[in-house]
């Protein structure tokens, strides 16, 4: 589904949410820029945004990896990178599951992950797996769709369920896929039943902002 998108995904991100992504985004970097890591793992990395950001809200000494299942999305990432003239020397891309990384243990200080928890088919596994790969004391960042405030709810709902999936179907071309995104959207915890979820899966200091209405929220928890 996300190859038969990765093409237009970045247009209909901009038109889907108004542009209020690039601030999601943006509060995402800087929450780990407070953190000073050396080593960054941007899983779910789709065509780059976060990795990209990062790059260049970090220092350049700072490694940072972004992982993703699809490798259409990676293209796009890829060209992006080979576009920039240099300017994103110290972001290198690699496919990898979410549910089993190709990578060894605590090998990164900090993960991000934009948008991506809600997609993996096991999410325990895939929390087993972003601790894992920490180092101890790394931070963990979840940028994702939460339950917004109940006031907000219908609105947010007569948006998933009629406007979201036709505005998506012009400008991609695929309904099917933003048929999809509403239905994981709506199905996907709230930011306080998310947070417990992390404390299960063995992380400590476990925060979590709402933006927007309570339509997304930051995640942030230590190993």
């Amino acid at each position: 589904m996300f190859a038969r998108i990765a093409r237009r995904y970045d247009l209909a991100n901009r038109l889907l949410s108004g542009g209020v992504d690039l601030w999601w985004r943006r509060r995402l970097v800087r929450a780990v820029a407070h953190t000073e890591p050396r080593a960054v793992l941007d899983l779910a990395t789709g065509s780059g945004d976060v990795a990209f950001a990062l790059s260049r809200k970090l220092p350049a000494s700072t490694a940072i990896i972004g992982m993703d299942f699809c490798q259409p999305m990676l293209d796009e990432a890829e060209i992006k990178k080979a576009t920039s003239a240099g300017t994103y020397a110290n972001v290198a891309f690699r496919q990898g599951d979410g549910l089993a990384l190709p990578l060894e243990k605590a090998q990164f200080d900090a993960l991000t992950i934009a948008f991506g928890l809600r997609n993996m088919a096991d999410r325990p596994r895939a929390l087993d797996e972003m601790r894992r790969v920490l180092q101890p004391g790394g931070h963990v960042f979840i940028l994702e769709f939460s339950q917004p405030y109940r006031w907000f709810r219908p609105i947010y709902a007569l948006y998933l369920r009629h406007i979201l999936p036709r505005v998506a179907a012009w400008v991609t071309g695929d309904r099917s896929a933003y048929d999809y995104l509403g239905v994981s959207v709506e199905g996907f915890p709230s930011s306080n039943a998310l947070s417990d979820e992390l404390r299960r899966a063995g992380f400590r200091q476990v925060t979590a902002q709402r933006l927007t209405f309570g339509i997304v929220a930051l995640h942030h928890a230590t190993v």
